[in-house]
């Protein structure tokens, strides 16, 4: 109960109290910051004094723009901290309050969180309220699934944004292969131990590089000749003193036969020009091969069509033969017909015969051609 008071109270107390009427603001300079969606923003606030002193108030507020309506963000009084409204489980105080330092650390950054952040910090047993401006960019969201084929690299990115100028103390890259498998270590960069050097562990040994600038708060990292094995989760730690920044990215491994891009082939064709890679050479001596035992057989079905399509055609013409025979046999026409006779008589007087010869004449028969009929005796 005594919570919930202390809740109601203190807002009431913020608008009424307030800051005391004519108490000067210093106002410090207004830097910017670029943030990918989903990222983590680091926001400082701190009061440059020659002596270290607690903090006694602060507060955080987000405006669209000059003109736009003001929302709390978190607001710190009597050692409570309280994050507001849609900020309230993104936003949390994470300065040295003892050492005059009002930071705020923003997570899991929206589109909507886009625009200008006013911290108003005022140091105990001082009149003063410094005010410090800070403008955010929000910029799309990177890609959390990226792909690659196999024996290519890959670049993986991890940043930390902030306004401070604040060292990276630490960066750990971790891989796990499925949801119950164990994780194994990448690379792990840490400042404290071996003068700030990094290494990669296991199997990823001699493979992958950290390529970001750690002065600009970059732990990205560069994994060399990948494999099918490191298809996989890749989860990334980066640590400003004891804050900690994670992403994660989820890497798909593509095994492709086919031969490389483009540009990489014109720019190794110089190279290889005149050298047959082995498995072109075993390609074209089957392809050779098969081209040998399968002409035979072409040949044969070629020659096999065009005999059946000359015996089909043989067939045709000796029915059309043979019914042009029938029709000429029954319409042939007879020429020449000549008759006489031979006046030999017989003892008796009378004649004894008589001769015709007939000439058939056949259109197309040659058998036809020698029949003759002759010496036919009539009585």
């Amino acid at each position: 109960m005594l919570c919930l008071l202390t809740l109601i109270v203190i807002p009431v107390v913020l608008v009424s109290v307030g800051y005391p009427q004519g108490l000067p603001d210093l106002t410090v300079s207004s830097p910017k910051l670029r943030v990918h969606v989903g990222e983590s923003a680091l926001m400082g606030c701190v009061v440059q004094s020659t002596e270290e002193k607690p903090v006694d108030k602060v507060d955080w507020v987000f405006s669209k723009g000059e003109h736009a309506e003001n929302e709390y963000v978190l607001y710190y009084y009597s050692s409570l901290s309280v994050p507001t409204g849609r900020f309230q489980n993104r936003s949390r105080l994470v300065g040295d309050l003892l050492r005059n330092d009002g930071s705020l650390l923003l997570q899991d950054v929206q589109k909507a969180d886009e625009g200008i952040y006013t911290c108003e910090i005022r140091l105990k047993n001082e009149g003063s309220v410094s005010k410090k401006f800070v403008l955010l960019h929000v910029l799309p969201e990177e890609p959390k699934e990226l792909r690659v084929h196999v024996g290519d690299p890959i670049q993986m990115g991890c940043f930390f944004q902030s306004t401070e100028e604040r060292r990276v103390t630490k960066v750990n890259w971790m891989f796990s292969s499925g949801k119950h498998a164990q994780e194994e270590i990448v690379l792990s960069y840490d400042f404290n131990m071996h003068s700030g050097t990094f290494q990669g562990q296991g199997r990823f040994r001699n493979r992958v590089d950290l390529t970001g600038d750690i002065s600009r708060n970059d732990g990205s990292i560069m994994l060399q000749t990948v494999k099918k094995s490191d298809q996989g989760v890749y989860t990334c730690s980066i640590y400003l003193g004891k804050l900690e920044s994670r992403k994660t990215i989820v890497l798909h491994v593509i095994q492709d036969e086919s031969p490389r891009s483009i540009s990489t082939t014109t720019e190794t064709a110089g190279k290889q020009q005149g050298i047959l890679d082995g498995n072109q050479l075993v390609i074209i001596v089957g392809i050779v091969c098969a081209t040998l035992l399968l002409l035979p057989v072409f040949i044969l079905i070629v020659k096999k069509t065009k005999w059946n399509k000359s015996s089909v055609s043989s067939l045709a013409s000796v029915k059309s033969l043979e019914n042009k025979e029938k029709t000429s046999a029954e319409k042939h026409v007879y020429s020449s017909i000549t008759t006489w006779e031979t006046a030999e008589r017989g003892p008796s007087g009378e004649s004894e015969a008589t001769y015709m010869t007939m000439h058939p004449v056949w259109r197309s028969s040659p058998k036809a051609s020698s029949l003759a009929l002759s010496s036919a005796r009539i009585k």
